[in-house]
């Protein structure tokens, strides 16, 4: 037997039994027994389209006075969708894990789904549940849904970046998805389309365990639905085969929209995953370590959800940058820790080179070695070849770093230019009175790895000139007098709503095209 939030599954050879939970859980309700046979006889109805000879029937568990049953006599006390048991090689979760998910797999996959929905183009209920009133019914839930698991399978932060992205995005979309209704890209597809749905053989391809609790959550946009997918296989470490999935149903359905809806709708369906992840880790019927490994996906899962929203699905480089003082290395490392980013300190990086302790503070002969313009521009070449580095292996990096120099932020831009990426300075600033106080306060404290005082704020305040040559759209300027925490969640907030406004400015585009 294995579960999940909704159902216990039962695996006897050569069959497979599902019992449907008598819970409610508000976004699906199987609380009564008539509920629970309605739901699994719609499950047998619906799962046939995009299978063969898979779902087999619905029969009832019976107790006469000393069993219970299969059929045969006595009366009903639950029901159970019997099924066909597969080879556990052919899912693609574990294909993709062992290293043998090939491109043709997916190809197969994504012919099979586009002339599914080729046959299925919006009937007029379809187009009610792909108007942005029920999309914004349905990202309501989830964040209403989720607030019980802040603190523990996700933070404020995140759950309040992914909600500001969601929001800004549903605004600033609301054309296309009109757009979208208009020209047919509404259907009754799957809705539950990640990796473990989905079964491989040479000689079959089963498509199976739609939704079938809710029609709104299946009733919907194709971009949402192929998204499912994409988002999947990003979760499993392979965007080279997210995009593919993304490309091949665009050029399949003549919709070239649909890849500019893609970060949107990878973003609602990570967080749906959280959630369901999150239910299931708090499952009284499920043993404690299933419990765990259950909280351990969520927190993946709204991981890869806020990445997302502050960035998309390509890699990009966050500047934390400002005046020493400001904060830069406590909120570089807070937004990392959201993130799940890597950093690069040039505070770490210039030490290192010379060959000096982090958290020693050198004399003042070693310092002026240390800081010198050589050895300052031997640091900043050095932590633009870590970026380079970690983009063109397609991932994202923070850089934690003064970047007073124009010429500096120059170089930088010249690099994300030429390797055709997203780059974003967040400057943190505060008052003198409170630069002072950080810098007083480090002099007492023994595990600082950066060397300025109080004494040098003068000097190094003459040195920092503001970016002002940064354009706008790529700078966003932060207060960090405040909480730490209430500063990440604020660069958090305004990362996802530029990510948001950027998406909506580039389908603009697009319509206007």
């Amino acid at each position: 037997m294995v579960q999940t939030h909704s159902a216990f599954v039962f695996f006897a050879p050569p069959y497979v039994y599902k019992v449907k939970k008598a819970v409610n859980l508000g976004f699906l309700d199987f609380s009564t027994l008539a509920r629970r046979r309605h739901f699994l006889e719609r499950e047998l109805r619906l799962n046939q389209r995009l299978t063969q000879d898979l779902y087999l029937d619905v029969v009832p568990i019976r107790r006469d006075p000393h069993e219970l049953h299969f059929g045969g006599e006595g009366t009903a006390v639950e029901y159970a969708l019997r099924m066909r048991l597969m080879p556990s090689s052919g899912f693609l979760d574990r294909k993709v894990d062992r290293g043998q998910l090939r491109s043709g797999d997916l190809a197969r996959v994504v012919r099979r789904l586009t002339a599914f929905y080729r046959a299925r183009i919006g009937s007029p209920s379809r187009i009610r549940s792909g108007r942005i009133g029920s999309l914004r019914t349905a990202t309501r839930e989830n964040f209403r849904q989720t607030r019980g698991f802040l603190g523990t399978t996700l933070s404020h932060a995140s759950w309040s970046a992914i909600r500001a992205y969601t929001h800004s995005s549903e605004s600033a979309l609301a054309g296309l998805f009109a757009r979208r209704i208009r020209t047919g890209r509404i259907v009754d597809g799957h809705g539950d389309l990640h990796l473990e749905h989905i079964h491989l053989t040479p000689g079959a391809l089963q498509i199976y365990d739609c939704i079938e609790f809710n029609d709104r959550f299946r009733r919907l946009d194709v971009a949402s639905d192929i998204a499912f997918l994409a988002m999947d296989l990003d979760f499993h470490q392979r965007p080279d085969l997210a995009r593919q999935v993304i490309l091949a149903a665009s050029r399949q359905l003549k919709d070239p929209e649909l890849p500019r809806l893609a970060d949107f709708y990878k973003c609602y369906r990570a967080f749906v995953r959280g959630k369901v992840e999150s239910l299931h880790s708090i499952a009284h019927a499920a043993a404690p370590a299933e419990r765990q490994v259950s909280a351990r996906r969520a927190r993946k899962y709204f991981r890869l959800a806020l990445g997302y929203a502050v960035a998309g699905s390509r890699p990009m480089i966050l500047v934390v940058m400002g005046p020493p003082g400001s904060g830069k290395s406590t909120i570089a490392q807070g937004l990392a820790a959201e993130l799940g980013w890597p950093v690069a300190s040039s505070d770490q990086l210039r030490k290192a080179a010379a060959g000096i302790p982090l958290h020693s503070r050198p004399d003042e002969a070693a310092r002026r070695r240390l800081y010198s313009a050589a050895r300052t521009r031997a640091t900043y070449r050095k932590i633009r070849t870590i970026a380079a580095t970690a983009v063109r292996r397609g991932h994202s990096i923070l850089l934690d770093a003064t970047f007073g120099d124009p010429a500096q932020r120059t170089a930088l831009g010249n690099l994300c230019r030429t390797l055709r990426i997203d780059c974003c300075f967040v400057e943190l600033g505060a008052s003198s009175h409170a630069l002072r106080q950080r810098l007083l306060q480090r002099g007492h404290e023994s595990r600082v790895i950066s060397d300025a005082r109080h004494d040098d704020l003068p000097m190094l305040l003459g040195r920092y000139s503001p970016p002002m040559e940064v354009p706008t759209g790529s700078l966003e300027r932060v207060a960090s007098a405040g909480d730490p925490g209430r500063t990440i969640t604020q660069v958090l907030n305004r990362l996802a709503r530029r990510h948001a406004a950027r998406g909506g400015a580039e389908a603009d585009d697009a319509n206007r095209r």
